[in-house]
């Protein structure tokens, strides 16, 4: 007995002693690829620039003109009503698909090959075939995507739910295949109905996996970019009186681009600031949105 405790004890110190060794590269690669380039974008925000050598401090007055920004605000509340709609009809549509699969039903796993092969699928290339599925369908009535906002923003909606529903499946048939088998047992001989069970049994079982499905949902929402870029560009757009104009299927991601690419290269310390504005924005959504579905969790 003793000589196992001795090789034990031996394993774990050699563990320790090999521990840093593997640690060490990952962080750094951490640092140098994330921590790094966000401290300094987030210097940057409060700096007028065109290249980063030529970096001039001048305060909070980027945050002031991107709050300014009409477009920018449009993008918030235009990014916001798709976010939600999105994250209703996936998580919706999501569940549906993945409790039908899990009712032993005749080739669920062929099923469940078909809608998550959507996902594999990279955002650009999904946007462009999505654009040419519209314009065709939509030719007939003589008229584009890219020439209504109505079209366009359903047209976002339809592709991220054919996107990203099959991903969300998977959680979920995760999720109501953990559901214990004697609360459903129980359920049924205490004479509840299919709807009895699954609102009071199996939905409170899964909330793991819908506060998952819905985190993903919302932040994916507000992040999308390479499909809104790819399927409308932000287009169409509207002109003001005083000449500036707003692109009305633009989101958030994409005015931020328009904004640091755009052919006036002093506002790129505006852009950054409405980088790190996104950002808070979308870090303080998520955080909120775990903490409130955290706490209708069961625990078992």
């Amino acid at each position: 007995m003793a000589a196992k405790i001795t090789t034990g004890n031996s394993i774990t110190r050699s563990t320790r002693k090999w521990f840093w060794l593997f640690l060490l590269p990952v962080f750094a690669a951490f640092c140098i690829g994330f921590i790094w380039p966000f401290l300094q974008g987030i210097y940057l925000s409060f700096c007028k620039f065109r290249l980063v050598s030529d970096a001039q401090f001048i305060g909070l007055g980027n945050y002031a003109e991107a709050l300014a920004d009409e477009s920018f605000r449009y993008s918030f509340w235009y990014t916001a009503l798709t976010a939600i709609v999105s994250l209703v009809l996936i998580n919706v549509m999501a569940f549906a698909v993945a409790y039908a699969l899990t009712q032993n039903i005749k080739g669920s796993n062929l099923f469940r090959t078909v809608f998550f092969m959507p996902n594999l699928i990279g955002g650009i290339v999904l946007g462009y075939i999505w654009s040419m599925i519209f314009d065709g369908i939509l030719s007939a009535y003589n008229t584009s995507i890219l020439l209504n906002t109505t079209y366009g923003f359903w047209g976002l909606i339809i592709l991220m739910l054919w996107q990203q529903v099959g991903y969300m499946m998977i959680i979920y048939i995760a999720g109501l295949q953990a559901v214990p088998e004697d609360m459903l047992e129980a359920a049924k001989i205490d004479g509840a109905t299919k709807m009895q069970t699954l609102f009071k049994v199996t939905i409170p079982n899964v909330m793991p996996s819908i506060t998952i499905c819905m985190f993903l949902s919302l932040t994916n929402g507000f992040k999308l970019f390479d499909q809104n870029l790819a399927l409308t560009a932000g287009l169409p757009y509207i002109i003001n009186p005083d000449g500036s104009t707003i692109n009305t299927t633009e989101m958030l991601a994409l005015n931020i681009f328009n904004t640091f690419y755009g052919s006036a290269t002093t506002s790129r310390g505006v852009a950054q600031a409405k980088a790190v504005i996104f950002f808070i924005l979308v870090a303080t959504l998520g955080l909120v949105q775990l903490y409130a579905t955290r706490k209708r969790e069961v625990q078992q």
